[in-house]
Order: C-alpha cells, then structure tokens, then sequence
C-alpha cells in the first residue's frame, strides 16, 4: 500500500488495519499480527482513548478486533522483521492506493524465507 506521505505510526496503523481485513476477508479466523512498533500496537489496542489523530482508524481495527475471530497482536523486532521492510519499499515505488505483490516474487520469497528460519544481521550505526 502506498499512503503518499504520512507518519511511520499511520503507516504502521493503516498497514495493520488493512491487513486484518485482507485477513478476515480470505476466510481466516485465526490470525497473528505482528507488529515492529510498540506505538502502534499501544494506540491499536487501547479502547480508552479515542482523542488522538489516528482514532478513526483505531477504532475501525478494535471494531474488526471484535469479529468472530482470534487475532493475536504481538511486537516484533525491527531486525526480525525483514519481509516487511522489503514489501514497504516495494510500495513506495508504486503509485498511491492498495497494490497486491506476487508472493513469487524474488525479493519476497527470499525475505520471508529469512524471516522465518530466523535469520538476521547486524546493523551497525556510524557516527
């Protein structure tokens, strides 16, 4: 998904948001989300206070929260998490709206195979 410019947090929210209905609408009714932002994950799941400038969609995500499904919302290291850094670039160069990418693309498969036998690397900061 392409959301033009916005915050890191919106694009966090929106991608999780849009996640979970792409989830529920292909059927699946058990689900884990997971999420390198603890920012996002604290305002997505904090039913409380709605005065803040993501709450529309905050409370779109609690209202799909509340289907007749288990969805688990959990915080994943950035470094764990390389698929999604992968499709977020793939995003950026697209025109701005929702766009399905092959899952036999490359990059993808290639990310997500990393991710899920636990791969990693070190990143290294320069001053």
């Amino acid at each position: 998904m392409n959301l033009g410019r916005c915050s890191i947090t919106r694009a966090e929210i929106w991608g999780a948001l849009k996640g979970l209905e792409l989830a529920w609408e292909a059927g699946h009714r058990q689900v884990e989300l997971q999420l390198d932002s603890k920012m996002a994950i604290a305002l997505l799941l904090d039913t409380g206070q709605h005065c803040h400038q993501h709450a529309n969609l905050t409370i779109r995500f609690q209202d799909l929260l509340r289907r007749d499904w288990t969805v688990r919302v959990t915080h994943i290291y950035r470094e764990a998490n390389f698929l999604s850094d992968c499709l977020a670039h793939k995003g950026h160069l697209l025109y701005p709206g929702t766009h399905m990418i092959d899952v036999s693309d490359p990059d993808v498969c290639r990310w997500a195979l990393f991710d899920s036998v636990g791969g990693f690397t070190i990143r290294s900061i320069v001053e």
